[in-house]
């Protein structure tokens, strides 16, 4: 758990947001930058695990001015998250809750969490199932996600609403992660977006990719992302006619390396 400022302007808002990481997932990526955490076998383990005490850090944070809760890589442990948020509504506090999922989410799962849940905050990884396979050892990722998107706009619409502040109190954004040697399929993900749901929703379109977990070993994944590659995934988000979202810099890749072993995992100090 920690104050995150690395997320999408309207998620971290002007003073970041306290996002809960959970260990393990329900994906094998094999290029997943929170792999200390996430891979099954996984040595990190959180030195607070009670649940009072986990109760009472968030209550800190909450304390110094921030409104927002994230629940990163929740689809496994959704129980856990509904009890969190629960206990924190019983306290009085009822922060914004982020639903920050890689996509691979159970229609009846989501809505299991509508009440509870204020932002939609997924991925939307790939559209070929052989990619899905290769990638992140789930083939029915794709239509799996789809369904949730569906979902997740059913639930929340193409509309992200936003206080006074800029900070997003509900809605839905989209997260894709642009790979290299794979700018094609990118463009696939954005046309089954503006296909399957509409060109209004806002859109996250990162360029923060570099080569982590096992991706060394897996080329194209192992080299960074192109200048080439990555404009020409924007400028087909632009004919496509989407209008609401984020592009990244180039050099995204330099600030998005957790060090989960670090008391604050995105700062270097």
């Amino acid at each position: 758990m920690c104050i995150h400022r690395g997320e999408e302007p309207p998620i971290s808002g002007p003073d970041g947001i306290c996002n809960i990481f959970f260990e393990g997932c329900n994906l094998g990526c094999i290029f997943c930058q929170n792999h200390e955490i996430s891979h099954p076998d996984c040595t990190f383990r959180d030195s607070l695990p009670d649940p009072e005490q986990v109760i009472k850090r968030i209550e800190k944070i909450l304390a110094s001015g921030i409104n927002t809760v994230g629940f990163v890589s929740p689809s496994h442990v959704v129980p856990q998250v509904k009890a969190i948020i629960r206990e924190l509504n019983a306290r009085g506090l009822k922060p914004v809750t982020v639903y920050n999922t890689n996509g691979y989410d159970k229609v009846e799962t989501l809505r299991d969490i509508a009440e509870l849940t204020d932002v939609y905050l997924p991925d939307l990884k790939y559209v070929t199932a052989s990619l899905a396979k290769k990638f992140s050892l789930a083939a029915d990722y794709p239509e799996v996600a789809i369904r949730a998107l569906k979902e997740m706009y059913f639930q929340k619409g193409s509309v992200l609403r936003l206080d006074r502040y800029g900070r997003a109190e509900s809605g839905l954004l989209i997260r894709h992660l642009v790979l290299p040697g794979h700018a094609e399929e990118s463009k696939l993900v954005l046309e089954s977006i503006a296909g399957e749901l509409s060109t209004g929703v806002n859109i996250s379109l990162m360029s923060q990719y570099h080569p982590a977990y096992l991706a060394s070993e897996q080329p194209p994944l192992d080299k960074p992302l192109t200048r080439e590659e990555y404009e020409s995934v924007v400028k087909a988000m632009g004919k496509m006619g989407f209008r609401n979202g984020w592009i990244q810099d180039m050099d995204s890749h330099l600030t998005y390396r957790p060090d989960f072993n670090r008391k604050h995992p995105f700062e270097s100090k």
